[in-house]
């Protein structure tokens, strides 16, 4: 087991695929590079925000990239609490989709600042002219909640790759590699004490980021709810935004695992039984995320508020009703043929499936931004939002960014946690013999 995963990292010669998809990802990158740099000298008036939809694709791409990372961290993180063990095969993967995924999220708040080279008015710092950030702005709840999720993430996933990190050094051939994997290894050996004190600082880390994810969900909630704004000002957007935040994290790792599998080699560590799990979580949040939009209509015609009536009807009947009906097709229709166990473990179905859903959860924050903005409480005010050809190129750039980073670290850590599966298998030697 060990050979076979460090193989991929410290033998295996670079594979044809792996070159074909970096280059694409690398393309993308350089556009997501050539849009940033225009929006530096043009600022932000190249994007299609305008008013009344002054928030556009910044914020829904920032939604929607935070939603995905959300699934690596409840893998990696809460099901290590909970004791789960079929973890073990997907943390590694799902933690690195959680690091890129952040990081892609990362970058649209600060674009959307208008001059982004100053993001660090943000903090709260003892400046010359004593100047303080507005602590009640849904921007610094964001700084703040971003940077804490970021940081816990980084640390999370190198803490869970220290002992892994031992293991390369003491493999590799080439003495440069083995300087390397020493240094990421931080001097650790796999003493008895090491293990113990390891042990404990994993166990507190873990502990610290199940809340924490929840939390930068609530977060990008409460920003909305916080908000006066027809279609925003509901309790019921923090559990929302984490139940969608499940359902798009969920449907990535299922979307990178079906086809790393096999690329990687790895059937033996990922079977059919992750598959079987992972899709019933996909349709378990896939419900919650219905009871959402049902208690959305159910409120909108319990309340007696005209405009969010009006709001809604244009929602589903007006011209960008198409976006809507698709989030209901991919979110609520397509997941529900996990009902059938030969769907959940059909590579090609899961692939269509998770696909589907990430669309859809891009759709589903569209048209919350959008549609709600497009229809203030004032009619004279309405107005309507088109993308620019920046605006796609800043999200497709992202994209690109996300798969670049991946494939880079397919090249350079262990994509299954080696220690936690020696463990795993350790424990089910004991059992058989007991």
């Amino acid at each position: 087991m060990t050979e076979q995963i460090c193989g991929v990292v410290l033998h295996n010669r670079v594979a044809f695929w792996w070159i074909v998809a970096l280059a694409i990802a690398l393309l993308l990158v350089l556009a997501l590079i050539l849009a940033v740099s225009w929006l530096f000298i043009a600022g932000i008036g190249i994007w299609g925000v305008d008013w009344p939809v002054v928030w556009g694709f910044a914020i829904i791409n920032y939604v929607w990239w935070i939603a995905i990372a959300s699934g690596g961290t409840f893998i990696s993180a809460l099901f290590y609490l909970a004791g789960v063990e079929w973890r073990n095969s997907l943390n590694r993967i799902a933690e690195t989709m959680t690091i890129f995924a952040v990081a892609c999220a990362g970058i649209f708040p600060i674009l959307h600042l208008g001059r982004p080279w100053l993001f660090y008015w943000l903090f709260p710092y003892p400046n010359t002219m004593t100047l303080w950030p507005q602590f009640r702005s849904p921007l610094l709840w964001d700084f703040f909640a971003i940077l804490a999720y970021v940081v816990s993430s980084v640390l999370f996933w190198y803490f869970g790759l220290i002992p892994d990190f031992g293991t390369m050094r003491d493999r590799a051939h080439k003495s440069g590699v083995r300087v390397l994997y020493g240094i990421l290894a931080a001097g650790f050996r796999g003493s008895r004490v090491q293990w113990r004190h390891y042990r404990a600082a994993y166990g507190i880390l873990a502990a610290i980021m199940a809340p924490l994810v929840v939390s930068v969900h609530s977060i990008v909630g409460l920003d909305f709810a916080g908000a006066a704004t027809v279609g925003w000002h509901s309790t019921q957007f923090p559990p929302f935004f984490v139940f969608g935040a499940l359902l798009s994290g969920f449907a990535m790792v299922l979307l990178l695992i079906v086809p790393l599998r096999r690329l990687l080699g790895f059937q033996d560590f990922i079977t059919g039984r992750h598959f079987d799990v992972l899709t019933k979580l996909l349709l378990v949040s896939s419900l919650c995320v219905d009871y959402s939009y049902m208690m959305e209509a159910f409120m909108t015609y319990y309340g007696d508020d005209e405009a969010e009536r009006l709001s809604f009807e244009d929602k589903i009947a007006g011209a960008l009703a198409p976006i809507y009906w698709m989030t209901i097709v991919l979110n609520v229709l397509l997941p529900q043929i996990f009902w059938l166990r030969r769907a959940r473990v059909s590579e090609a179905l899961i692939m269509l499936v998770s696909f589907g859903v990430i669309i859809g959860m891009w759709c589903e924050r569209y048209q919350i931004v959008v549609m709600s903005l497009r229809r203030p409480r004032i009619p004279s005010a309405w107005g309507d939002f088109a993308p620019t050809i920046w605006d796609w190129l800043t999200l497709f750039g992202t994209v690109g960014l996300f798969a670049a980073g991946l494939l880079i670290a397919l090249r350079l850590v262990p994509m299954i946690s080696m220690f936690e599966m020696r463990d795993m298998m350790t424990e089910g030697k004991g059992k058989d013999e007991r």
